[in-house]
């Protein structure tokens, strides 16, 4: 598989070195291949495919918007107990193109199933028949455009052509590259832990920069691991975890029409049976998901169209989590708030702003407000050691933390956000052009 540096680096991100990413290797059940269907004006691979020889059990989330696009339409329907191949596709998002759009889907998927079977013959001892609804899609891009048919269909005999059976760094980062749009950078995650004795290894990749907030998951994400784990079971764990990860995260309030978020385990690990997800076997397990989820979630966060500043917000002492999450993506999808913080203006006023308009309950007797370790608002009045210029300076870090204390209970939510710069704005007018 050839590796392609422009593909890799962008012009407006010269600083990302290959030598910055973890160091994926290979995972048995997993084969990959990437190239370019000539979808944009450049050439770049924006087709992927994740081909699993001996199948994989699954598990996905997806957006919760009542507009979704045709391949979660596609993929909601799918009731194979194994996934075989996973397609994913940028540029066009397949969404609101109906029937058309959906039946482009069908086409690719015999087409594809049948290349897959073929391989199947040549390379395996005892070859399965590949059904098209053992297929799985991802779309990401434009909603609205016609799907460019045709394009991946010419493609899917070089694609096939070029599954790598074992993988390496340079083909995980060839993967994800070739999911992301208006990304800076490429997005991938490793973690390794322990089933009883056994050593198990997940890794992930993701794409995301605009039209992040959850409503489910948000953005693409895709986690593998060669752990022997049911369906049942990986849906349990993906549900857990997501709450705190890319279901909390915001980039800018708004939710995709193709968010989608899955994890496959290819079972090639012979580890201790795995029955149900309250196993205290599947604790380290579960733990490494959510370590790898969190770190895909908040490098979305940070890769924000236009961000300067990765933004924290944790939310403490509630009466209930409802309440604290509610309020902390009041500040996070604050305009103000995020401008503020652009501008590294310790504006604590915006903040308040913010938590006074959540549908929670609050006692500004009982309130507090702090950046990183200075605290600002404590209890109904302005803190009597606050610092301005202290603060001020603080405001210039590229990580800026906001602690907001309602002292109402023992409930917290913590999530993630970037700031609001005028890049913003050029890259969103400019998305189409």
């Amino acid at each position: 598989m050839k590796f392609n540096i422009n593909n890799f680096i962008k012009t407006n991100n010269q600083t990302s070195k290959i030598v910055d990413f973890q160091d994926l290797d290979h995972i048995d059940g997993v084969s990959i291949s990437a190239v370019s269907a000539g979808l944009y004006k450049f050439k770049r691979d924006e087709l992927v495919l994740f081909y699993f020889r001996d199948g994989a059990n699954y598990a996905s989330v997806y957006t919760q918007s009542k507009l979704i696009s045709e391949n979660l339409k596609w993929n909601k329907k799918i009731k194979a107990k194994k996934i075989f191949a996973l397609l994913v596709n940028t540029r066009n998002a397949n969404a609101l193109t109906g029937s058309e759009g959906y039946d482009a889907l069908k086409k690719i998927s015999l087409d594809l199933s049948s290349k897959l079977t073929e391989i199947q013959k040549r390379d395996e001892d005892a070859p399965k028949q590949i059904s098209s609804k053992e297929i799985l899609f991802g779309c990401t891009g434009t909603i609205g455009e016609k799907f460019p048919l045709e394009k991946i269909k010419t493609s899917l005999p070089e694609l096939v052509q070029k599954i790598k059976y074992t993988q390496n760094k340079l083909i995980w980062m060839k993967a994800a590259m070739g999911i992301i749009t208006t990304d800076l950078k490429p997005k991938v995650s490793m973690a390794e832990t322990k089933i009883g004795s056994s050593t198990i290894k997940i890794y992930g990749i993701a794409k995301g920069s605009g039209m992040i907030y959850p409503n489910m998951a948000t953005t693409l994400g895709y986690i593998f691991t060669d752990a022997t784990l049911s369906s049942s079971v990986l849906n349990d764990v993906l549900k857990n975890s997501i709450k705190t990860t890319f279901n909390a995260i915001s980039c800018d309030g708004d939710t995709s029409t193709n968010d989608m978020v899955s994890i496959f385990s290819t079972n090639k690990v012979n580890h201790s049976e795995i029955k149900k997800y309250s196993d205290s076997k599947l604790k380290n397990f579960n733990k490494a998901v959510h370590d790898v989820l969190l770190n895909l979630a908040k490098q979305v966060v940070a890769d924000g169209e236009g961000a300067s500043k990765f933004i924290s917000i944790n939310c403490i002492n509630c009466r209930t989590e409802k309440d604290a999450k509610n309020i902390s993506f009041k500040i996070a999808n604050s305009l103000l708030v995020k401008t503020a913080i652009a501008g590294e203006d310790p504006n604590w006023g915006r903040v308040a702003m913010a938590i006074g308009n959540s549908d929670s309950k609050i006692n500004e007797q009982k309130l507090s407000i702090s950046f990183g370790p200075y605290k600002i608002y404590h209890k109904g009045s302005l803190y009597k050691s606050y610092n301005e210029e202290k603060v001020m300076e603080y405001m210039k870090s590229k990580s800026i933390e906001i602690e907001v204390d309602i002292g109402q209970g023992v409930k917290k939510f913590k999530s993630y956000t970037m700031d609001l710069t005028k890049k913003y704005i050029e890259i969103n007018a400019d998305y189409r052009t």
